[in-house]
């Protein structure tokens, strides 16, 4: 019996009739499709009804929002001890020396121990009468030695002349009750500061001194003593302070004072 071939053209016709007949969907697609617009529709619900609260309630979200970022900022503030008053070397946490910290400091005065430093901490509106526990306690200042330097009873006279009430100070080291800083000080006219641990070595008024409470196989000895010796090198070549060299006829003066033919002569004419 013969078998009946369509033609081309017909065959082209049902290939693309079929091509271009949709597939038919499944149950279960039917169902996840229902789910997930529902799941759609119930987020847009959500995001729709926090937007008109927050629309109609606009001032109340506004108070809440900088309520929480002061009470962030007060935890923060306590966590880190940013308005509290130090009235003790002891009371300084550990971490603020390891990390080497910068504290406010108001000079009371300059001995032979060291100086007299009173801890002013950051003042911040509202929240430091927030934040302080010690109104009322009488303030007593902590003693500063300055770091890796020996000062000369000039050095002493010259600080008093010329360090500033306001004073920064670098935390170092901490021996017993005395703190090891470098202290700094505003420039006059300007928006540098200066550091009086160097200072002093610049214009000959101090030695250099091993630095307390540092290990000297540490980063932080080798950078103070390069910055120290720095200073004291330039004093030395300018001739400067303790390094001041005396004229020849000093020198000349000197020696002849000292000469066993002067010290004669003064007895013989003592006698005479």
């Amino acid at each position: 019996m013969p078998v009946y071939v369509p033609p081309r053209k017909a065959v082209r016709r049902m290939h693309r009739i079929n091509v271009n007949m949709p597939e038919l969907e499944t149950v279960e697609e039917m169902t996840v499709r229902q789910q997930r617009d529902q799941g759609n529709q119930s987020s847009e619900n959500i995001v729709s009804s926090i937007s008109k609260f927050a629309d109609d309630n606009l001032t109340l979200v506004r108070n809440i929002s900088t309520g929480l970022a002061v009470v962030g900022v007060i935890v923060i503030a306590r966590s880190i001890k940013l308005t509290t008053t130090f009235q003790a070397v002891s009371e300084i946490p550990a971490r603020f020396i390891e990390r080497n910290v910068s504290l406010r400091g108001k000079v009371h005065s300059i001995t032979e121990r060291g100086l007299k430093v009173e801890h002013v901490p950051i003042y911040l509106p509202v929240l430091s009468g927030i934040l302080s526990n010690k109104q009322g306690v009488c303030k007593s200042p902590m003693l500063v030695h300055l770091a890796g330097v020996e000062l000369t009873p000039e050095g002493r006279e010259w600080l008093q002349k010329n360090l500033a009430q306001t004073v920064w100070l670098k935390l170092i080291s901490r021996e017993d009750d005395i703190l090891h800083c470098l202290v700094s000080q505003s420039r006059q006219g300007s928006m540098f500061s200066c550091c009086m641990n160097e200072e002093v070595l610049r214009l000959g008024l101090a030695r250099s001194a091993p630095v307390v409470g540092v290990r000297p196989d540490s980063p932080l000895y080798w950078r103070l003593h390069k910055r120290l010796h720095r200073a004291e090198v330039k004093a030395e070549r300018k001739g400067r302070g303790l390094w001041k060299e005396d004229s020849l006829w000093e020198r000349a003066s000197k020696a002849v004072r000292d000469s066993a033919l002067f010290r004669l002569m003064r007895r013989i004419l003592k006698r005479t």
